[in-house]
């Protein structure tokens, strides 16, 4: 009876991964691209340049999902997303994931029929202000008018930095950051709070970015990852093994530029990464060459940093928090073995 037992757990366990196996992934697959929620415009995030293309960290991921999936970055569908609207596009299946500088709580852990499968920028909010108001900390913001965009976590965090510190402001609330800025470019409000990655981004969008600052405070942390629906667990180890790839591969000195020249290493972390050794791809769904798409069309993660919020872009963001474990940061590459 107890070999019947184990062989029938046995036998709804294969039942189960097969189920899986006809999730997400598979429709994916059968539709022949990727659909993606992103940004509607958050340069070095998720910003559409003047030729239609779309650019960012976050669009990075999209497309090295679809690569890995592919073997084509451009197999993406991207679906620009207010605030108001992001969340809903993925819990009514609109989208197969979401790229858009979310922060990762535990009410939209728990309750909001979601599942974060990484954090891929660690962030926190601040405050923008114009120079001429003198303010040079966020505790001298005390009677300010603030803009904020509603219906987010930003919002939330602004009450209880000014109820803790028992200060008194005007809320000025918009549905997007964009109409948040450009009222505080005209003189709407004292200051726009938002993440620091996303003041940064806005601040470029001004006519005159070096009349404005922004405050060194943090108030809050803002753990920015994708989101997909709950419920599909074999699709979000994709995504989540998608960017540690990425992670391995800047720790092992994987690059887009020596890729195929890698695939001769003698390095096992290296062989197992790039599908020489092992596989690893099949638990994904994938063919055992998956990260080596990945680099190959996107690069490692320090590349995508570097070129869309890092020194080869116009934001300049230090790694900070976002560097590698073994350099001191949160980004942590897990093992592929």
């Amino acid at each position: 009876m107890k070999h019947f037992v184990l062989a029938g757990l046995a036998t709804l366990g294969l039942a189960g991964a097969a189920s899986a196996q006809n999730g997400t992934l598979e429709r994916v697959k059968a539709r022949g691209e990727l659909i993606c929620g992103n940004h509607i415009a958050l340069p070095g995030f998720g910003l559409q340049g003047p030729d239609g293309r779309w650019d960012g960290l976050d669009i990075d991921l999209c497309r090295a999902v679809a690569a890995a999936i592919f073997n084509d970055p451009n197999k993406v569908k991207f679906v620009p997303t207010t605030p108001q609207m992001r969340f809903v596009v993925v819990q009514s299946g609109e989208v197969d994931m979401l790229a858009r500088n979310a922060t990762y709580t535990m009410s939209r852990d728990t309750s909001a029929g979601m599942s974060w499968p990484i954090i891929n920028y660690f962030d926190g909010q601040g405050f923008m202000v114009r120079k001429s108001l003198g303010v040079t900390e966020a505790k001298g913001l005390d009677g300010a008018s603030i803009c904020v965009t509603q219906g987010t976590t930003t919002e939330l965090n602004l009450a209880d930095f000014f109820r803790a510190n028992k200060l008194k402001y005007e809320i000025i609330g918009f549905s997007t950051n964009e109409e948040g800025v450009k009222a505080l470019e005209a003189g709407r409000c004292d200051a726009f709070t938002t993440d620091t990655s996303g003041l940064a981004a806005e601040r470029l969008k001004f006519s005159k970015p070096d009349d404005f600052v922004i405050l060194p405070t943090l108030i809050s942390r803002e753990p920015l990852g994708p989101a997909v629906k709950r419920g599909d667990e074999s699709w979000v180890a994709l995504v989540k093994w998608v960017h540690y790839a990425m992670l391995n591969a800047e720790e092992l000195g994987v690059s887009k530029a020596n890729v195929d020249e890698q695939l001769k290493s003698g390095n096992p972390e290296i062989k197992r990464l790039l599908g020489v050794e092992g596989k690893f791809g099949e638990g994904l769904g994938l063919s055992n060459d998956w990260a080596y798409r990945v680099i190959k069309h996107i690069g490692n993660y320090g590349e995508s940093f570097e070129r869309n919020v890092g020194g080869g872009s116009k934001l300049q963001l230090k790694r900070g928090l976002n560097d590698l474990a073994s350099k001191g940061g949160l980004q942590y590459p897990h093992p592929i073995r």
